[in-house]
C-alpha cells in the first residue's frame, strides 16, 4: 500500500480530501455550466441581437481571465500565512454568493458583476493544490494532482450536460442549482475539513508586493529554474485554451456536427482524461518518474492537436481523442516536480502562480485561436484551413516538449546541474 492509499484510508484524510476533490470539482462545473447557458442570456440582455452579445461575451471572458489572473497569486499567498481552510471556506461562500447574483440577474451589468467574482473565487483551485500537497507525500504528489485534474476533466462532460438540461426547463435554473451544491459544500467543509497547514509551517507575515501576478515573478526569479517549470505551465495552459475557444464552432463548420454530437464527443474526451488522471498518472509516475509524465503528457498533446487540424472528418477526429486524452499526464508531472523545490510555507504561493499563468493563458488563448479560426475559414481566403488553430496548439505543445526535455528534470538532479555551473 502506498503512502496516499494509506492516507486515504484513515477517516480524517479521506473526508478532508473527498471535499477537496468535490471543490476542485464544483470550480470546474462553476465554469463549464455556464457555457451553454451564459450565451443565451446575454443575448437576452442583448435584446437578441448577437453581434451585440458576442461582444459582451468576449468582454466577459476576458474580465474573467483577469480576474483569474490577479487573484489566483493572493490567494495562494494568504492561504501560506491563515491557512488552507478558511481561504477555501471563504472562496466557496463567494462562488455561492456569485451565482445567486446571476440568477438574479436583472441585466448586463449585473451579470458581469457576477463573473468578476466567480473569477476572484474559482481562483481557490491554487488553495486547492496547496491542501493537496501538504497532506501527501512528495512521492505521491503527482498521483494526488492527477486526481484534482480529473475533476477538472469531468466538470467539462458534466457542467455543460448539467446545464444544457437545466437551461430546457429556465434559463436561470442552472445557476440556482450550482448556488445549492456549492452551498451545501461550503457548509460539510466548515463542519468537516481539517486545516492543513500547522501553525509552524506558515509563512511569517504577508509581502504585500507579492500580491500581484508581477510580484509573483521576483518569486520564480529567486528560485532558479521553478521559473522555467512555470513557463511550461503556461505554455501548456496557452495550448489548452484551444477546445474552450473554438471547439463548438468548429465540430459545426467542419463536420456539421450538432448540439447532441458536440455533448457526445465533449464527453468522451473528458471522460478519457479523467481516467487517464485517475488510472494512469501513479503508474507512470512509478516508472518514468514526474519527468516522464511531462514528456509523455506534452508529446501526446502536440500529436493529439495536430490530428484534429489534420481530421477531414468526425470519425478522424474522434479516433485521435485517445491519444489527445494522454495529455491529462502533463501537469500532475509537472506539479509533482515544482511543489518538489519548495517548503511547506511556500506550496500556497506556487499554486497561486501556477494559476495566474492559467488566468493569463485564459485571456490570450480565445484572442489567438479564435482569432485564427475566423482567419482561416475567412470568405474569399486564397489558403482555407480551419485546422490553424489545433496545428497553432500543436506547435506550441511541442515547443514545450523540446523545453521540458531540457530543464523538466527531478529537484536533486536540477539542484546538482545548477551547482556544477
Amino acid at each position: 500500500m502506498t503512502a496516499f492509499d494509506q492516507a486515504a484510508a484513515q477517516p480524517g484524510r479521506r473526508a478532508a480530501f473527498g471535499f477537496i476533490y468535490f471543490t476542485a470539482l464544483m470550480n470546474a462545473v462553476s465554469f463549464g455550466v455556464v457555457l451553454p447557458v451564459l450565451p443565451n442570456l446575454i443575448k437576452v440582455f442583448s435584446d437578441g441581437n448577437t453581434a451585440k452579445a458576442a461582444l459582451w461575451s468576449t468582454l466577459i471572458g476576458v474580465v474573467w481571465g483577469v480576474m483569474q489572473l490577479l487573484c489566483g497569486p493572493a490567494l495562494g499567498l494568504l492561504s501560506d500565512r491563515i491557512g488552507r481552510r478558511p481561504v477555501l471556506l471563504i472562496s466557496l461562500s463567494g462562488l455561492t454568493a456569485d451565482f445567486l447574483i446571476m440568477a438574479f440577474a436583472s441585466n448586463m451589468m449585473w451579470l458581469l458583476v457576477g463573473r468578476i467574482l466567480n473569477g476572484i473565487t474559482s481562483a481557490s483551485f491554487a488553495t486547492v493544490n496547496a491542501y493537496v500537497s501538504d497532506v501527501t507525500q512528495q512521492e505521491e504528489r503527482a498521483r494526488a494532482f492527477g486526481w484534482i485534474g480529473s475533476a477538472l476533466s469531468l466538470g467539462f462532460v458534466g457542467g455543460p450536460a448539467l446545464g444544457g438540461l437545466l437551461a430546457g426547463f429556465d434559463l436561470r435554473l442552472p445557476f440556482f442549482v450550482a448556488a445549492g451544491l456549492t452551498a451545501l459544500n461550503c457548509t460539510y467543509g466548515f463542519a468537516v475539513l481539517p486545516e492543513s497547514l500547522t501553525p509552524g509551517q506558515r509563512s511569517a507575515w504577508i509581502d504585500l508586493r507579492k500580491l500581484n501576478p508581477f510580484g509573483a515573478l521576483s518569486f520564480l526569479r529567486a528560485r532558479g529554474d521553478l521559473a522555467i517549470l512555470s513557463l511550461l505551465a503556461f505554455s501548456f495552459a496557452l495550448a489548452w485554451m484551444v477546445g474552450p475557444a473554438i471547439f463548438v464552432l468548429y465540430g459545426g463548420y467542419r463536420y456539421a456536427w450538432s448540439p447532441v454530437t458536440v455533448g457526445l464527443v465533449m464527453l468522451t474526451s473528458g471522460a478519457l482524461g479523467s481516467l487517464v488522471q485517475v488510472a494512469l498518472v501513479g503508474p507512470v509516475v512509478a516508472r518514468l518518474g514526474e519527468r516522464g509524465a511531462v514528456l509523455i503528457g506534452a508529446a501526446a498533446g502536440a500529436i493529439g492537436y495536430a490530428c484534429f487540424g489534420l481530421a477531414k472528418t468526425g470519425a478522424g477526429y474522434f479516433a485521435a481523442i485517445p491519444v489527445y486524452a494522454a495529455m491529462n499526464l502533463f501537469m500532475p508531472g509537472l506539479q509533482g516536480l515544482m511543489t518538489r523545490r519548495l517548503a511547506a510555507t511556500e506550496q500556497g504561493q506556487l499554486q497561486g502562480v501556477i494559476q495566474a499563468m492559467q488566468g493569463l493563458a485564459s485571456i490570450i488563448g480565445p484572442l489567438i485561436f479564435g482569432l485564427g479560426f475566423a482567419w482561416s475559414i475567412r470568405p474569399g481566403a486564397a489558403w482555407h484551413y480551419p485546422g490553424l488553430a489545433f496545428f497553432i496548439a500543436s506547435a506550441l505543445l511541442f515547443g514545450t516538449l523540446l523545453l521540458a526535455f531540457r530543464v523538466a528534470r527531478p529537484a536533486s538532479e536540477a539542484i546538482r546541474v545548477d551547482a556544477a555551473h
